[in-house]
């Protein structure tokens, strides 16, 4: 069942940036928030790949996150 947000996967809420933080995108863009980012981890939480944004409008497209998922899995 879907969660309040209506999204039927997990969605992190980072209130005190410390995950934002940790993967090391948080104020990169020099405006005091997390830049946009996409990951993809494996179960264990190694990063399999990831796409930084360089400014706020800077984002992979579902193609492109679709494309790197099917090349990790193949």
């Amino acid at each position: 069942m879907a969660g309040y947000t209506g999204a039927e996967y997990p969605v992190l809420a980072d209130p005190t940036e410390s995950v934002a933080r940790g993967y090391g995108v948080y104020n990169l863009l020099n405006d005091g928030v997390a830049a946009p980012a996409t990951f993809i981890l494996a179960p264990d939480g190694t990063i399999l790949w990831r796409d930084v944004a360089s400014g706020i409008a800077d984002r992979p497209t579902v193609d492109e996150i679709l494309q790197q998922l099917d090349e990790i899995l193949a």
